[in-house]
């Protein structure tokens, strides 16, 4: 639009260059070459042409014959391409766009995130949450969408996932596992725990070089018999044949259920995977285990800083032990750190 505007400008001030017309085409054809020495002396090689200098020539042109066009850098057919460029963008205006308004990211966002967690909704039962929302949205749309970020019709899937299965059922539900550890002098010492779904609390059992029959069944009489559990009706454990029918036996009289997971399926029993992962990370991958009682020492005082103290992101950061309590109110005041373990601390409010 400028550069139209220049052009027109420039076109009626040539206009007023001294009367006579051999006078007039030559002082504009004197004009041309000038500033046409000037582009070419901008770059070596081929000239380059702004819009200005475009706007200049092609104005330039409207005053001098065709027999005197020689003097252009360019042929005649380019300058009266520029000139119906500028007319053209003379009568150019803005066009409001036709169609429908595109959707916006986040309701794209909210419509693929009430699909993921909620498999069993339809397009239609979508587009009615977004109605009560406020938000408008055309069911085909949402349809497309969809199948476009490969979600297929719903029910999208035959049943809860183990995830939804364990969210849903969580009260009640204590799930078990055994991790193992290489000491500094390359022995294999194996730790049986167990951990409540619902509140992430764990019970760490004692190590052992020789994890049987025998000792599975103990350390389960053991945890029946210390109290502290809720009433257990589910256990999940794997199809490790460490746990044999005497452990079973142990939960079965307490009126617990035992459930297997699938073969080779670790995501089954996520939550004790989950803990295997924390545990290794935070404290017995940077600690050199010596012995066993060294071990029991280091996974007993990191159990009760994990039950007690640690946020835990599933439980809206709080510690197991105080799962579903609001925390006190701090008191303004200096704040003390308490060493749990080697780069493991606990700041308590005075």
């Amino acid at each position: 639009m400028l550069i139209s505007i220049f052009y027109l400008i420039l076109r009626h001030l040539l206009r007023f260059v001294p009367s006579g017309e051999e006078v007039r085409e030559r002082e504009v054809e004197i004009l041309v070459l000038r500033h046409q020495l000037k582009v070419l002396s901008r770059k070596a090689g081929r000239p380059n042409l702004r819009r200005a200098d475009r706007a200049l020539l092609a104005a330039a042109s409207r005053l001098l014959p065709r027999e005197r066009w020689a003097s252009f850098l360019v042929r005649p057919a380019t300058i009266l391409r520029w000139h119906r460029e500028l007319v053209r963008r003379k009568w150019t205006f803005r066009r409001k766009p036709l169609g429908r308004p595109p959707m916006s990211p986040q309701v794209r966002e909210l419509i693929l995130r009430l699909a993921r967690e909620n498999p069993r909704w339809g397009c239609v039962r979508i587009q009615g949450e977004l109605h009560g929302l406020g938000i408008r949205v055309g069911a085909t749309t949402i349809r497309t969408l969809l199948r476009r970020n490969g979600f297929g019709p719903a029910p999208r899937g035959d049943g809860p996932s183990w995830t939804e299965f364990l969210r849903a059922q969580a009260e009640g539900i204590l799930a078990c596992d055994f991790f193992s550890v290489e000491t500094a002098f390359l022995q294999t010492l194996y730790v049986l725990f167990f951990i409540e779904v619902g509140t992430r609390r764990v019970h760490v059992m004692t190590s052992t070089r020789n994890p049987d029959a025998g000792y599975t069944t103990q350390q389960a009489r053991n945890l029946c018999m210390a109290g502290g559990l809720p009433t257990v009706r589910i256990l999940i454990r794997d199809r490790d044949s460490k746990f044999t029918r005497s452990f079973d036996a142990v939960f079965g009289s307490e009126g617990a259920r035992v459930i297997l997971t699938p073969i080779r399926s670790p995501k089954a029993n996520a939550y004790a995977e989950r803990w295997v992962r924390t545990v290794r990370t935070e404290i017995l991958d940077r600690t050199l285990i010596l012995s066993r009682r060294h071990l029991d020492r280091v996974v007993s005082r990191y159990t009760s800083h994990y039950n007690s103290h640690r946020p835990h992101r599933g439980i809206g950061l709080a510690p197991p032990q105080a799962c579903g309590a609001d925390p006190p109110p701090v008191q303004p005041g200096p704040i003390h750190r308490r060493e749990v373990l080697p780069g493991i601390n606990e700041y308590l409010a005075a």
